[in-house]
């Protein structure tokens, strides 16, 4: 049963004044496929999401039942332009649907903490109100947490998981590289005496976050400050729990990610079947950093499937 509904709106063409919704930004979809853009109404709030597909794909009606769309599950603190490369890959041979939860990228921030359960909640009602019964998963971080806790509680809306760099505890997840991931630069000499201006780094997820977020940039503290709440105290799985996802799965990782290997190498363990990829020289940031081989490997993975 439907948990959520959807009402997509049109995206503005313009730069957005104060008041209104901003853009899509980022590069565009490639030439070869037509995407859909807009905000929907789910589980009672606003999320931005899109709906990209092939060219020779035209009509939902086109899709055959074999042809399950991929659903992209973006991480904390991110927006959908982190995994703009896999999302340009994917949607060359698929259907590629993905939203922003709320405090995220083009959706605004709701009271309330974060946590993953919310998440499951909000992918169900996303896949429930674009009429997806079943869906290829691809999840990044916090996103790769969401589509392990949702293949183990409704595996018969999941055709197949990627899960790259998931962890099942707070203790296998080192916050540092997160906490200083945009550090202030040391004033110059010269310019000791001038007053200090914060500095973002471009491209950054806070860059990306004070160009997109319709909160304005002066939110992004407390969205951080929730996001470590949430980091500091979730998730909590058992590895034996995850036996019970029962669809094809991918586990990734970096080999000097955030998440040790020893973690990924259990996670992979404690699913059936499961296929391990560690991605060499990379970090937790591994989606930017090696986006062409990632793009490959996944799209490897859900070849046939």
């Amino acid at each position: 049963m439907p948990v959520g509904h959807a009402i997509m709106v049109a995206m503005p063409e313009h730069a957005p004044q104060a008041g209104e919704r901003p853009s899509r930004s980022g590069p565009d979809i490639g030439v070869s496929t037509r995407t859909t853009n807009g905000f929907l109404t789910v589980n009672s709030h606003e999320m931005y999401a899109e709906d990209a597909r092939p060219h020779n794909i035209a009509r939902e009606d086109d899709v055959s039942a074999e042809s399950a769309p991929v659903l992209l599950l973006h991480g904390g603190f991110c927006s959908l332009e982190s995994l703009r490369p896999q999302a340009d890959a994917l949607a060359e041979e698929h259907r590629v649907l993905a939203f922003e939860r709320p405090g995220h990228g083009r959706s605004a921030d709701i009271p309330g903490g974060f946590d993953y359960d919310r998440g499951v909640d909000d992918a169900l009602a996303y896949l429930d109100a674009m009429g997806v019964a079943q869906a290829h998963l691809v999840g990044y971080s916090d996103g790769a947490i969401i589509g392990l806790l949702l293949a183990m509680r409704h595996p018969q809306r999941v055709r197949s998981l990627v899960a790259i760099s998931a962890n099942l505890d707070p203790s296998a997840f080192d916050m540092g590289d997160e906490e200083d991931s945009s550090p202030e630069p040391e004033p110059s000499p010269e310019r000791a005496t001038e007053p200090e201006q914060p500095t973002v780094e471009p491209g950054s997820e806070r860059d990306w976050y004070q160009r997109l977020s319709p909160d304005g940039p002066e939110h992004v503290d407390v969205v951080l400050d929730k996001l470590m709440a949430l980091w500091r105290t979730e998730p909590h799985i058992a590895a034996t729990d995850l036996g019970a996802v029962a669809a094809p799965t991918l586990v990734m990782a970096a080999d000097r990610d955030a998440v040790p290997v020893e973690h990924t190498l259990l996670i992979a363990r404690s699913i059936p079947n499961a296929q391990l990829c560690i991605v060499p020289g990379a970090t937790h940031a591994l989606v930017a950093e090696r986006p062409e081989l990632i793009s490959t490997i996944i799209g490897d993975f859900l070849r046939g499937r």
